[in-house]
């Protein structure tokens, strides 16, 4: 019995990012979302252009999460062992201004961008593990975790589609992976979030690169939501 093998001209393009570009990405991200906060915060939404560059934030952060979590031996090397709690860590640590500053739905609910990475990157670790019933976890944790963080399910489905592409690159998981991005519609009202999937692909050919700050993003999210909330109070 013989294994059919497809032409390499019909398989999906392989995403290979270098640390330095990826970590431009990341701060590509912050940007995004700081214009996006501004916008919000400070002049009461008045500027579509940034809230428009305010929706890539999050599908290039969840990007940059399935990316590193999709590299060969992440479970082995203890990756979500370090990643999950500094997520836990630093999510809390901005809800205080996060709630200040009005949050999104009804006081604490849903919870920051950071719980969202977290119940992602938990997602994505009981799928690693493989047995039934860290899978079985896995999709309660989807269902349940999608109910309370930040872009709800369509940003976790979102990571799950990137993630699984980064693995494997096929055109299914190709067209899974764009319409998880769609998916944030229902969240965004616009479709920016899929701008990010071919910005990406042309992103990991740029001639960009920056160093590793390994906790500055980690300490920029509750420190710029702080930032925010000082400021509010000293306009109004």
């Amino acid at each position: 019995m013989t294994t059919r093998t497809w032409p390499a001209t019909l398989r999906a393009p392989a995403l290979a990012f270098t640390d330095g570009r990826l970590e431009a990405v990341k701060w590509l991200a912050l940007l995004c979302m700081l214009l996006d906060h501004v916008n919000k915060y400070l002049l009461a939404g008045a500027e579509p252009a940034l809230f428009a560059l305010g929706r890539l934030a999050l599908p290039l952060f969840g990007f940059v999460l399935a990316y590193n979590l999709a590299r060969p031996g992440a479970l082995a090397r203890g990756a979500y062992r370090r990643l999950l709690p500094r997520l836990a860590a630093f999510g809390a640590l901005a809800s205080p201004s996060f709630i200040a500053l009005g949050g999104l739905g009804w006081g604490w609910w849903p919870l920051n961008i950071m719980f969202t990475l977290f119940v992602a990157a938990a997602v994505l670790w009981l799928v690693e593990v493989r047995s039934s019933s860290a899978i079985a976890g896995a999709i309660v944790l989807f269902l349940v975790g999608g109910l309370f963080v930040e872009f709800w399910w369509p940003a976790l489905a979102y990571i799950l589609a990137a993630w699984l592409y980064c693995r494997r690159p096929t055109w299914l998981r190709m067209v899974g992976w764009l319409g998880a991005a769609a998916s944030l519609y229902l969240i965004n009202d616009n479709l920016w979030a899929v701008a990010a999937v071919p910005a990406l692909f042309l992103f990991a050919g740029a001639p960009v690169a920056l160093p590793r700050a390994r906790w500055i993003f980690y300490a920029f999210y509750p420190a710029h939501l702080a930032a925010l909330w000082g400021a509010r109070a000293l306009l109004s």
